[in-house]
């Protein structure tokens, strides 16, 4: 009878933790898609820590893999609006753009919506006095690139 206690007790043990173990996702949020425009058909930078040119269409390419920005710096036109098309390469994974003001820890000063990967959105970014900023993933903040506007 003992040994029937104990077996028991042993598969529910079990039971619970694999109730508890799962290869899911911790997180259940999802946020609704925005309506973004079309993504540029130009060629986007690959994986390089030189700056990116910024393209005649002032369209900054940045992308997302293994939770840290590709482009360690890029390049946007002064005193005008310009474009992100930021490509989240990491599926399932939420990221962002946010600009800072100075460094990762400055003033916020554009923040683009958060999504899963893998996709691509485009944010319509305001218009910057030259100089050089932070962009930052608000999820994961270890993830930090320069914006150099000029």
């Amino acid at each position: 009878m003992r040994h029937l206690h104990l077996l028991s007790l042993a598969v529910l043990s079990l039971a619970a933790i694999a109730a508890c173990t799962s290869a899911a996702p911790g997180w259940t949020y999802a946020p609704a898609p925005a309506v973004t425009p079309a993504p540029s058909v130009l060629a986007s930078a690959g994986p390089s820590d030189a700056p990116a040119a910024s393209s005649a269409a002032g369209v900054v390419a940045i992308s997302a893999v293994g939770i840290k920005f590709e482009q360690t710096a890029v390049t946007a036109p002064a005193g005008k609006p310009f474009q992100i098309s930021f490509e989240n390469k990491d599926a399932g994974t939420p990221h962002d753009v946010v600009i800072r003001l100075g460094g990762a820890g400055g003033a916020e000063l554009f923040k683009g919506e958060i999504f899963n990967g893998v996709e691509t959105r485009v944010y319509n970014v305001p218009a910057l006095d030259a100089g050089a900023y932070a962009f930052v993933c608000s999820v994961h903040p270890t993830m930090v690139g320069t914006l150099n506007v000029q």
